[in-house]
């Protein structure tokens, strides 16, 4: 029964997604599962794409993740590395700024367009199309170059504590700055400065 399969393989919160289920024909699986939106046993998000129905600890109807729809969705694709997080998030997530993104920002190979803007469950999710193909040897380098370019614009500290935010943030990602080099032709002239400022010149040299 495809709800034993959805109970034994999702949690609470976790997106479901109609082409990842097993079956041989998408129509019966779709039938079925309206039938358990129906019946208050899953909720849907949009066409496709549904979760389980639970409560929270408040006694509230849960739920969708967004971190988890996202990083199924756009981040990491049957498997494979697809993309990454940009923007405010990233800066905010190594203690560059205290400002709340709102919004969720993401350079995704899944991008149709150049800069793609939808909310999702009241969620605003930001997609760009990324300068090249995502992959699992690039995705840090990349992602370190949109920090780069983004950190005059977003960074409230700056000097030897920019310096060892930057070195920790490095340090952490195991960042490999051949592959940064590589990349680095495809981004704006303003990032070997913003490197050089932020003490990390000497990688590239």
């Amino acid at each position: 029964m495809l709800f034993d399969y959805i109970i034994e393989n999702y949690k609470d919160g976790e997106p479901i997604f109609l082409c990842e289920l097993p079956g041989e024909s998408k129509d019966y699986i779709r039938q079925e599962m309206k039938k358990l939106v129906d019946t208050g046993r899953l909720e849907r998000l949009y066409n496709g794409v549904y979760y389980l129905s639970y409560m929270t600890v408040l006694g509230t109807k849960g739920k969708i993740s967004m971190d988890k729809y996202i990083e199924k969705k756009y981040l990491t694709v049957e498997g494979k590395v697809a993309g990454y997080i940009t923007g405010l998030q990233l800066i905010n997530h190594y203690g560059l700024s205290t400002q709340n993104p709102s919004c969720y920002e993401i350079c995704s190979n899944e991008a149709t367009t150049k800069q793609r803007k939808q909310v999702i469950d009241g969620n605003t999710i930001v997609v760009y199309k990324p300068v090249t193909v995502v992959t699992k040897k690039n995705r840090s380098a990349l992602q370190f170059l949109d920090l780069m370019t983004m950190i005059d614009k977003y960074s409230e500290i700056s000097g030897t504590e920019l310096i060892s935010k930057l070195e920790k943030y490095v340090s952490e990602v195991k960042l490999d700055f051949q592959t940064v080099k590589e990349y680095l032709p495809l981004y704006p002239d303003k990032v070997y400065r913003n490197i050089y400022e932020g003490g990390l010149m000497r990688e590239l040299v």
